[in-house]
């Protein structure tokens, strides 16, 4: 991730946050329970939002980390953040109730190996709430996508625009109970459960 990118995440999204992504968080995140896993929590913005959880949340970027500590100590819940690769999890098998991620499934180089990881150290039946941008299934708009992606991962961080990340989630094993597409099916709300238990 390109240090710009990096330390001014916050401001370069601040217009789609307050337009359209905090709503979207806040009805998301109202629905985990528990200890929750939050796999890319980047600078924190979600932590506000958490209420009666307990999180654990995991973010591989030093400069990240560091820009959300102001949000923790704003969040309503204990928030432990950490050092972590959602593709391989420190954590035991069965530990978390509830697995969150909103954008970042784009930018994990192996999202089935993460999804996988993320089943296998979330209990059974347990919650997936997940938040993400996918490839269009507009024949224009996801050729465009398509053809703009290796200029958009150099500049944010190896961010995919074209991921059928609807495909790798069912590909993973998670079941998913309801899926909201929305602005032009380009984002995705997604609520899943872990069936348990083949990884």
């Amino acid at each position: 991730m390109g240090t710009y990118f990096r330390t001014n995440y916050d401001q370069l999204m601040k217009p789609l946050e307050k337009r359209m992504f905090s709503r979207i968080r806040s009805k998301l995140l109202a629905k985990a329970q528990g200890h929750v896993l939050e796999v890319g929590s980047g600078t924190g913005i979600n932590f506000p939002l958490y209420t009666n959880v307990e999180v654990t949340a995991i973010e591989p970027d030093q400069t990240m980390r560091d820009q959300s500590m102001k949000r923790v100590k704003e969040a309503s819940v204990p928030i432990q953040v950490e050092d972590g690769d959602a593709q391989r999890l420190k954590f035991a098998d069965d530990t978390f109730d509830t697995v969150v991620g909103t954008l970042v499934l784009c930018s994990i180089p192996d999202p089935l190996q993460a999804l996988q990881e993320m089943r296998r150290v979330l209990k059974s039946q347990g919650k997936f709430l997940l938040f993400e941008h996918i490839r269009s299934d507009n024949p224009v708009l996801g050729k465009t996508m398509d053809i703009l992606t290796p200029a958009w991962k150099r500049m944010f961080d190896g961010c995919h625009l074209n991921r059928n990340t609807v495909e790798i989630i069912r590909n993973a094993g998670i079941e998913i109970e309801s899926i909201h597409r929305m602005f032009n099916r380009i984002f995705v709300v997604i609520e899943g459960s872990n069936p348990k238990q083949s990884y």
